[in-house]
This record gives C-alpha cells, structure tokens and sequence, in this order.
C-alpha cells in the first residue's frame, strides 16, 4: 500500500535512461535527449484522500500492486560510487550507468529476478523487474498475492496495531530487502466500499483532501492585464529568474534545451490550463514538449476523475508542471501520474508515525529502500528534488519529536522556503520584510489559519530515520541548533497557538540536516496560478456542479521545488554531461571564498522554530541559503573542466 512513488520513482529511473515512455497502454515512444533531472515534490501529504477507503475494505479478488526491494550486492560500493560520479579526483568522475551497468555493477543477478518471477507465476502473479535489478512491481489479486507472499495478519503487542508478516522461500528471501504493500486483514474484514460512488461522503473526502493539500493559496488574484515578460517579471518564471540570477544563462541561450524534468504526482492536469498559463506568461505554447505517463490507473479512469470535480492533488499538479515548464521553457516534462481509484498503491508518510499506513514493511525499511532507489537515481547522472514541506518543523502536532510527512534521504535535494522583501498591510498591520529571510507566517497568518492551528512556513530540521551525511560533515552550523518558540502545540484539540512569549533555545542534535537551499515560497510573495474545474456541492440532496476558472496567488515549497529542477535544466542545457548529485558538490562551493549562495544567516530568519546562526554556513530554517545561479553554474563548470 505504500508503494505508490516507489513504483512511480522507478518507473522514472528506467525509462528515462533506457530513452523510453511507456504510455498505460503500453506504446513505446522513442525519446532522443541526452541529460535527465528528476523533480521529485512534495506531494506525498495530497494522497491522503485514500486513507479514508480503508484497505481491509478491499475484496480478496480485487487486484493490488506491491514492490519487492532488492538488496544490492555490495551497498558500501554502491555508495561509494555515487559520491565518485560527482568528485573531479575519481575515475568515476561523471561516469553515469545505464540501468543495465548499474544492475552488473550494483542489481541482483538476471538467473535470481528469473527465479522469483517464475515462482510468483505459480501464484497467476505477474512481476515486472524494474531496469537495474533492484525491485520487482509484482501486480495481481490480493488473494493470489498474500498466498505467494505467505502473508498473515498480526497484532503487535506493544500498539496493538494490525500487521502483515511474509515468508518467502529460503532461495529467494536471502536478497530480499522489503516487500511493500502487502495486506492481510483480520478474520472479520469490513464490507466493501463502493469506490466510484459520487455520494455525499466520498465528495467530503474529495473536497477536504483540496483544502488540506493546498494551505497557502490565497484569494489575491493577478492583474491578467499584463502579459508576457510583464506578467512573468511580476508573477511568474522571470521573478524567479531574475532573483536567483538565472537571467545570466538565459542570455546565454540557455532555456533547458535537451533536457528532461521529471515530476512524481499523484494528481492529472488540464492541458487546456496549462496553455492559458503559457499565453498570459508569454510561454512557448508547445504541447508536444509534455509527456503524461499514467503509472497505476489508465489515462480514461483518471481523466474521469478530473473532469468531475477540482481536488487538491490537480491544483498540487498543475502548479508543477507550471512552474517548471515556463522556468525551463525547453525542457521536456515527463509527468508521471499514481492517481489510483481503487487504492492499489498508496502514500508514504517517511518519518510520521500516526500516518504510516504500510503494514508489511516499517518505516525504516521503506526509508532504507527508498534511499537505495535515489542512489540507483544519482548513479545515473539524475538529479533529485524535492520540498521541504509547509508547515515549519512539525508535520504532526500529536508528536513531542520532532517530523517531517516527507522522505528526508540524503540522495535529493531538499528544497526550503523563503520571503523576498516586501511592505504590506496584512490583518490592519503594517508588515515590512527589509531583506529576504526564510519563510515563517506567523506574524501574517490569517485570524482563520490561527483558529485552525495552520500556520504556514519552510520546513527543516533533522531526520528521524537518516545519519548525517558525509557531505554536511564539518559544516558550520550543521549539528548545531538556534531556535525560538514562536508556536506552542495543543496537544488536547491537535492545533498550534502562536505564543506570546517565545523563549530562544540553542543545542546540538544530529542526524540528516534538511533543506539543502532555499528559494521563494511564501503566499505574500508568491507566483500566479491557474486552473479549472468543477465546483461540486450537494444541494436539496442533489448534486451541482459549477465550472470554475481561476486566477490566483499561491506559494509552498512545491513552487520552490520545480523551479530548481527548471534551472537544473537550464545549466545542464549547456553540458556534455549531467551535473548530477548536487549535494557533495554545493555543500564543497559553499566554502569557497566565491560561493554561489547568500547564507541567511540572521536571527530573525526563522521557520517558526528554527532561526539563522550568525557566522555559521547552514542553518535548519534555509540551509546553505538561496543560489545565485550564474556562479553555480560556473562552479559546476570548474569542476568539469579539473578533468
């Protein structure tokens, strides 16, 4: 059940470097493009809408989708080699693997994925080996699936929660890291949910997964009176281009030719939403340039679902591939779309424990499996975004530890959220931001977000599952920690008041320090959107439903998130080779003399918890800060040319 990016991740992973989409009704298409990135967002949280339609809801003869992960045959080699594909002093500098030399190389052997597909296939179940030899998508009735898996259902003594054990043969098994999404219910199971209902209850769950998906939008429209580069310079790709000097390599003719922008959602766009954004924006109108793969559900059966009414994971997936597509108007856009009817797959919440919804594999194991994938990712010259959230350092107020609703792996970059400077009046004050700081709203919060315990702001902090990696070693500020209290945590009503005597704290901890950089999120300075779709409401126990076309503000860090991956491909528009893992690179620049970043460094700098600190590299609310990335460019550069 928490399998759903991880199929879509290695769909990715395989079909970009084997040059290839593979559409849902499995049409190959030829793609000639030579450098790949990978957007990988923050969308985990907008799956949510599922967890309502319960999986011991689900028949025995209903079909399922589970992944089986490899072990790789030498783990220590597979991440040495990483770090070696981005160090100029290796021989492995820049010697990206074909899934094919990654499966010799680091993949579990043909004879032994052989092996297991033929015992699945005595089950009547179906499983595809994923380039590189490191999982198995292993698809058929949940019946034929847990007698393959010899699954059984336990109660854990210490929670008493429900899960799903395995046992695999002994020649088989030994290689096995996880298996993933398995589910054996209880001896009572609940009665089936009727899935394609459009009752009153499941619009409930439709409408409330918008509004909880999407906390930063706003009722500020943009003035659709300017057009163009106008347009763009005030709401669009050119205010980021010109903030994070990117204009520098567009003048270059830089626009993300011959690149790819993968991104992961488990939502569908409009087309039609995307080329009215284009035209306001002065975007290339070209549709040809956007590749729709639909990983789980076919195209018909998620299009259906979008055209009945507006959800959060549409308007989560549209501002993506908006974002991207005008931040790196040359670049190619794979969207991989995991939306899901019936619930094959489902979300991973990495590092929540209330939310953990996989009941045969933990947390750590879908943790560790998941970083195995990202370092197959970054073996091959691909390059991994993703948001660090919008809600400060705590996705769940339930827990005294600190967490985050989102994979904290060390092989991606873990984007933050900033304010540029601005003057406004916000709730009858007077609110004035001198110089671009990180984002933390809680002195503009609307009085509805602060009765609702939302408030919004970058998130950041350490990983629960994930040691410090070897390229934040060192670092000053890393480790360390300046705090201050700005919110207090009601545990008895699960909401956030803003306190009025916040205490300043400091300390050390460790693990994975998160985000990486940072870039413009907050709603007071955000970016325009665009979408359309049904309004749905019951009215006189009738269903109505208004189309609705919609201009407004909004912000987060999946803005944030795309637009790196945009500018990612705008930089490698201009190589020979991928740039690829950035982390061990940009932590090394950061300590350069001439380094690409502006360190936010400021106490008043926070992310509702976590502050600047003065004098120091990196900092838990913007890490190494935002880039100027003309310099990084060059950096990169340098780098290649040591060769």
């Amino acid at each position: 059940m928490e399998n759903n990016l991880m199929t879509k991740l290695y769909n990715y992973i395989y079909e970009l470097k084997t040059g290839t989409i593979i559409h849902h009704q499995r049409k190959v298409t030829t793609l000639k493009r030579k450098h790949f990135m990978i957007a990988v967002l923050s969308g985990l949280s907008f799956l949510a809408m599922g967890h309502g339609l319960t999986a011991n809801a689900k028949s025995d003869n209903a079909p399922t989708i589970a992944n089986v992960v490899f072990k790789p045959t030498n783990e220590t080699n597979l991440t040495n080699y990483v770090y070696d594909t981005v160090d100029p002093n290796s021989q492995y500098f820049h010697h990206y693997l074909s899934p094919g030399e990654f499966a010799q190389k680091f993949g579990q052997s043909d004879r032994y994925v052989a092996a297991f597909k033929t015992y699945l296939k005595k089950y009547h179940v179906n499983a595809d080996v994923y380039g590189g030899n490191l999982s198995l998508k292993v698809s058929g009735t949940r019946n034929n699936v847990n007698r393959a898996f010899n699954a059984k259902s336990v109660t854990e003594k210490r929670t008493h929660k429900s899960r799903t054990t395995y046992k695999l043969p002994a020649h088989l098994s030994n290689h096995v890291l996880t298996v993933m999404g398995l589910y054996q219910s209880k001896p009572t199971v609940n009665k089936p949910v009727n899935r394609q209902s459009h009752s009153k209850k499941a619009l409930t769950q439709l409408q409330s997964s918008s509004v909880s998906s999407r906390t930063q939008t706003d009722d500020t429209k943009p003035d659709t009176t300017l057009s163009g580069d106008r347009f763009s310079k005030k709401y669009g790709a050119l205010k980021f281009a010109k903030q994070y000097q990117l204009t520098a390599l567009y003048d270059k003719g830089l626009k993300g030719q011959g690149q790819r922008i993968g991104i992961i959602s488990s939502g569908d766009f409009h087309n039609s939403d995307l080329t009215t954004y284009w035209k306001q924006a002065g975007v290339n109108n070209d549709l040809s340039h956007i590749h729709k793969i639909y990983t789980v559900d076919s195209r018909k059966d998620v299009q259906k679902r979008l055209d009945f009414a507006v959800n959060g994971a549409q308007i989560e997936a549209t501002l993506d591939v908006q974002a991207a597509s005008s931040v790196a108007p040359k670049a190619d856009i794979d969207f991989y779309i995991g939306d899901s009817t019936d619930d094959l797959t489902n979300a991973p919440t990495a590092e929540v424990q209330s939310r953990w919804h996989d009941y045969s594999a933990t947390m750590a194991q879908y943790n560790h499996a998941f970083n195995l994938m990202l370092e197959q990712a970054a073996a091959q010259g691909i390059t991994v975004f993703r948001a660090s959230g919008d809600n400060g350092p705590r996705d769940d107020v339930t827990l005294a530890k600190e967490n985050h609703a989102f994979s904290t792996s060390p092989y991606q970059v873990i984007v933050g959220g900033t304010t540029l400077p601005y003057t406004k009046t916000i709730n009858h004050k007077v609110v004035t931001v001198a110089k671009e700081c990180a984002w933390g709203s809680n002195i503009t919060a609307t009085p509805a977000q602060i009765e609702a315990g939302k408030i919004g702001g970058s998130g950041g902090g350490f990983s629960a599952l994930n040691p410090t990696p070897r390229y934040q070693q060192g670092i000053s500020g890393v480790n360390t920690f300046r705090a201050i209290e700005l919110l207090k945590t009601q545990r008895k009503n699960h909401k956030y008041t803003i306190s009025k005597h916040p205490k300043i704290i400091t300390g050390i901890n460790n693990g994975r320090n998160l985000p990486d950089v940072a870039g413009n999120a907050d709603i007071q300075t955000g970016y325009a959107l665009y979408f359309s779709g049904n309004q749905v409401r019951f009215k006189q126990n009738k269903l109505h439903s208004v189309l609705k076309k919609v201009w407004m503000m909004d912000g987060g860090t999946s803005y944030t998130s795309p637009q790196m991956a945009a500018a990612n491909a705008v930089m490698n528009s201009g190589r020979t080779t991928s740039i690829g893992f950035w982390n061990p690179q940009i932590y090394k620049f950061a300590q350069q003399a001439d380094s690409p970043f502006t360190v936010l460094d400021g106490t008043n700098n926070h992310n509702l918890y976590y502050t600047g600190q003065p004098g120091k590299l990196y900092n838990q609310a913007t890490g190494l800060g935002t880039i100027n990335f003309d310099k990084l460019s060059r950096k990169f550069d340098q780098e290649a040319n040591v060769k």
